[in-house]
């Protein structure tokens, strides 16, 4: 079974930017304060069930992964993950810079960038890369949770090589407002969701810092723990 605590790399928009503001409201969570927040009501009256359809991604908080949740690998220690999130940070990178946009992806919808950023490709590589030494090695449990059996040979492949599937190639960047919707009810929460974020006024986005999340059981919610500006 997948131990806890478990930590999580992730992009996430800084806590007092209207982004942030955006992701919260419409989870009816802040990874930042760990607080409730309340829904807009243009929400409820698109979806009465809001509550439900956004359940999924608010247990994570309004983020993009960059490392994807884990345990600690045995003789390693949240002080010494601070630490190197501190030290990732401060290695000069370009920048990447995207035209985030409000579509669907996989089935749910998301912030995601209207073109691929190889910048951004890259910046997700090296969290992959850099960080991996405090994951513990999959499980079996852990590896048929993910059904390798539905997936490409090469996630089948991530999944084996970095306990995640969806990295490098592979890798896509969203930042996810609801679960997995029907097609019929996708047109209305997406336009609903497009005019809000709309509102933001908000053409370009530097993903400009990662933060740390930490989940403490099964039955707790992600939250911000530590967040580094990039350095450029």
């Amino acid at each position: 079974m997948t131990g806890f605590p478990r930590y999580a790399i992730y992009f996430a928009a800084g806590a007092d930017s209207a982004l942030s503001r955006f992701g919260a409201e419409l989870l009816g969570y802040d990874a930042y304060t760990g607080n409730e927040v309340p829904f807009p009501a243009g929400a409820s009256r698109v979806a009465p069930d809001w509550r439900d359809v956004s359940a999924d991604p608010r247990k994570y908080g309004f983020h993009a992964t960059l490392k994807a949740p884990m345990a600690l690998a045995p003789g390693k220690t949240e002080t010494e993950l601070v630490a190197a999130c501190a030290t990732f940070a401060g290695k000069a990178r370009p920048i990447p810079s995207i035209r985030p946009v409000v579509d669907s992806i996989s089935g749910f919808i998301a912030v995601i960038p209207a073109e691929p950023v190889g910048a951004l490709q890259q910046l997700a590589a090296d969290c992959v890369r850099e960080f991996d030494c405090f994951r513990p090695a999959l499980t079996a449990e852990d590896r048929a949770r993910r059904k390798p059996e539905r997936l490409p040979e090469r996630q089948r492949d991530y999944l084996d090589r970095w306990g995640y599937p969806y990295v490098m190639e592979e890798f896509r960047f969203h930042m996810t407002l609801t679960g997995r919707l029907d097609a019929e009810r996708r047109g209305p929460i997406l336009e609903m969701l497009r005019a809000r974020f709309a509102t933001l006024d908000l053409d370009t986005l530097a993903i400009d810092r990662i933060a740390l999340f930490k989940q403490d059981d099964a039955e707790a919610r992600f939250r911000i723990i530590g967040e580094w500006a990039l350095a450029r």
